[in-house]
This record gives structure tokens, sequence and C-alpha cells, in this order.
């Protein structure tokens, strides 16, 4: 019997839907409002403007953020893993401590942006611009990949992307 409770317990728990995104706050964010510490998991920010907001520690998971313009945002701490943010604008954007895990930055401007501490693995940085991007190390830029015309800061370099 005992075996039979756990099992339906196991059961129950690999069955939970995922932490599914709050959709007032997706709305409240996607018209304009800061929203640190917010789930915003999969929201569509594609092609939108959103300046200088707080985005600090949100929960920006699978996040569509394609040619959008967040110049001045911070999204330290946050979870950006597996966003797309190509050929968005992200000038002057705070990364600080982010995880930016397999994000998508083909294309994207990130002039000024602070990338200290953040996890970039499995980052494409294809065409970016980060020739003025701050807090970037070699170790950081190891784990990702871009291609010729990626800009970097003097000094670092970047691994060519490999197309499977």
């Amino acid at each position: 019997m005992k075996r039979i409770v756990l099992a339906l317990l196991a059961a129950s728990l690999l069955a939970a839907p995922a932490m599914a995104q709050n959709a007032a706050q997706v709305d409240r964010a996607q018209n304009g409002a800061s929203c640190p510490k917010c789930n915003l998991f999969q929201a569509d920010f594609n092609n939108r403007t959103l300046k200088n907001k707080n985005f600090a520690g949100a929960r920006l998971r699978q996040a569509d953020m394609g040619l959008g313009i967040f110049n001045g945002t911070s999204f330290a701490g946050a979870d950006l893993r597996d966003i797309n943010g190509s050929a968005a604008l992200f000038g002057r954007v705070n990364f600080a401590g982010a995880n930016l895990t397999n994000a998508n930055f083909v294309g994207a401007y990130l002039e000024h942006a602070n990338f200290s501490g953040a996890i970039l693995s499995g980052v494409n940085f294809s065409g970016a611009e980060l020739g003025s991007a701050t807090g970037l190390t070699q170790r950081q830029m190891d784990q990702t990949c871009g291609d010729r015309s990626t800009v970097l800061p003097r000094g670092l370099r970047i691994p060519v992307c490999v197309v499977h």
C-alpha cells in the first residue's frame, strides 16, 4: 500500500504543470510597466518598445523579444534562458548576474550593455554589436558563439557557431 501511495504521489508531482506566466504581470509589462521579479515566462515582447524599464530578477524564460527596443532596461539577475532577442536593441541594458543560457542575440545591438557575472552558456551572438559592452570575460565568451560579423570588445574572441 505504501508503494502505491508513493507512486501516486510521484506521478502527481511529475504531471504538475510548469510554473506558468502571470497573465496580469505580462499584460502590464507589455503595456510599458516595469515589472521586477515578475513571472513573464514565454511572454511576447516581439517588436515592442520598453525603454528604461526594470525587470530585475524577473522570469523571462523563453520570452520573444525579437525586434524590440529595450535600451536602458535592467534585467539584472533575471532568468532569460532561451529568449529570442534577435535584431533587438539592448543598448545600455543591465544583464549583470542574469542567466542568458541559450539566448538568441543574432543581429542584436548590445552596445554599452553590462554582462558582469552573467551566465552566457550557449548564447548565439552572430552578427551582434558588442563592441562597447562591459563585464565580458574571455571565459564567458568561450561558452558562446558568433560569426565574422560579430563585433566584440577589444581583446575578446568568440567561437564560430556550428550549424547542424
